[in-house]
């Protein structure tokens, strides 16, 4: 018969912790506050599950044929947040970073185990936190629109409201954070919440 294990959710003894950083966050905030605590979370989840990684292992590969790491997902969040708050929102014209029109996939194409490559990818991912959380908290309030005309967010095309473009980013987030949790674990056996 099967072992069954709880999540350890990443500390050094294997036990729950209390110091976890994504819990005890506002919890009776308003619209603003709920949406950017739980954002925060899932961008800590992120880094949780790649602490500790070398380069080797922040690059290895999913199964054949998905060229999903954890690498590869930071440089696709990377691009997500550059996307949404500083192209579609803040309507800056800046280039992509990981892909373009000949490489659509160069967010996982390009995430080698060199590094270089992770701490340009972190440095990059940190850049558009940060400036996804200086627009979010200057913004005047979450009815401001960007504009997505070539449907890249699966808006449909057109105008999004900041509170779209949040809940869009934190089920992206999400999404991908259910593959970290089977790259970490598939690395060296690691579990978390």
């Amino acid at each position: 018969m099967a072992t069954t294990r709880r999540a350890d959710m990443f500390t050094a003894d294997g036990k729950p912790s209390d110091d976890d950083p994504r819990e005890n966050g506002p919890r009776l905030g308003d619209e603003r506050t709920t949406l950017v605590e739980s954002l925060r979370c899932q961008r800590l989840t992120l880094q949780m599950k790649c602490s500790g990684l070398d380069a080797e292992a922040m690059a290895r590969r999913a199964v054949e044929p998905s060229t999903m790491s954890l690498l590869g997902l930071v440089r696709h969040l990377a691009e997500g947040e550059r996307a949404t708050f500083r192209t579609m929102m803040a309507g800056q014209d800046v280039p992509r970073l990981f892909c373009s029109d000949t490489d659509p996939d160069g967010d996982f194409d390009g995430a080698v185990p060199d590094p270089q490559v992770v701490a340009q990818a972190w440095e990059a991912w940190r850049a558009e936190v940060d400036f996804a959380e200086k627009f979010v908290a200057e913004a005047p309030n979450l009815d401001i629109t960007g504009d997505d005309p070539f449907n890249r967010h699966g808006s449909g095309g057109g105008p999004m409201s900041l509170r779209e473009a949040l809940i869009g980013t934190i089920e992206e987030y999400a999404r991908h954070m259910g593959h970290a949790d089977l790259l970490r674990e598939r690395i060296d056996g690691r579990l978390g919440q």
